[in-house]
């Protein structure tokens, strides 16, 4: 009976998060630019580590010069390196780029698969990036993507206890209803750049603060 209770509680409580949440933020999406598949899958490899603004910033001219699996695969990866210079992790991730490029070519005919399973084992490919892909380009709900501003603001809010992201993910997934799990990721990374920040987050000015045990003790 207490379980049930507590249960009641807990999906009262994501419910009005989650309500708020697209009142603040109707139609979040993405931050990263693309026009197809290929070019969120190597923005979101990109943005590892970097801000989105940053990697729109290369962006905006690597893909002026490369436009299909097959041109990141034929480049050298010096060029491709000193395209991407000024992203972090760009040596790696301009090799992770070029790998995932041929594989693509000889695995997929060039294109972008739309399931988990094939994805993941793309090089520079983990769950995450996976799920931005099926949920931004394909509108798969297949997880609830974890990024760092994901992983801070449902802890604070009191969602999880976990730490890393699979688990997250998996806490997550068990208390949001199935059709909020694109926008939730979208919509909570918004409010952890707006409002809940790593370092002095704005709880006086927070629209989920009467819901959250963080509030004003972070």
């Amino acid at each position: 009976m207490e379980k049930t209770v507590l249960k009641d509680q807990e999906n009262k409580k994501v419910e009005k998060i989650v309500r708020q949440l697209y009142k603040e933020f109707p139609g979040a999406t993405t931050a990263l630019g693309h026009k197809n598949a290929l070019d969120l899958l190597v923005a979101t490899i990109l943005s590892a580590q970097c801000t989105d603004q940053r990697v729109n910033i290369v962006t905006k001219d690597l893909f002026k010069k490369y436009k299909t699996a097959k041109d990141y695969a034929n480049a050298s990866i010096e060029g491709l390196q000193n395209d991407i210079k000024s992203i972090n992790f760009f040596r790696n991730k301009a090799s992770n780029i070029n790998k995932m490029s041929k594989m693509l070519i000889d695995n997929y005919q060039g294109s972008v698969p739309d399931t988990m399973d094939k994805l993941v084992t793309l090089p520079g490919v983990a769950r995450k990036t996976a799920n931005i892909i099926l949920s931004m380009w394909y509108k798969k709900a297949d997880g609830v993507v974890v990024d760092t501003h994901v992983s801070r603001v449902t802890q604070r809010l009191g969602l999880t206890k976990e730490t890393k992201p699979e688990k997250i993910e998996r806490d997550l997934m068990s208390i949001l209803p199935k059709k909020d799990w694109i926008s939730f990721s979208n919509m909570i990374i918004l409010h952890g750049r707006k409002t809940c920040k790593a370092r002095n987050p704005d709880c006086n000015r927070c629209s989920l603060s009467k819901l959250c045990p963080s509030a004003n003790k972070v």
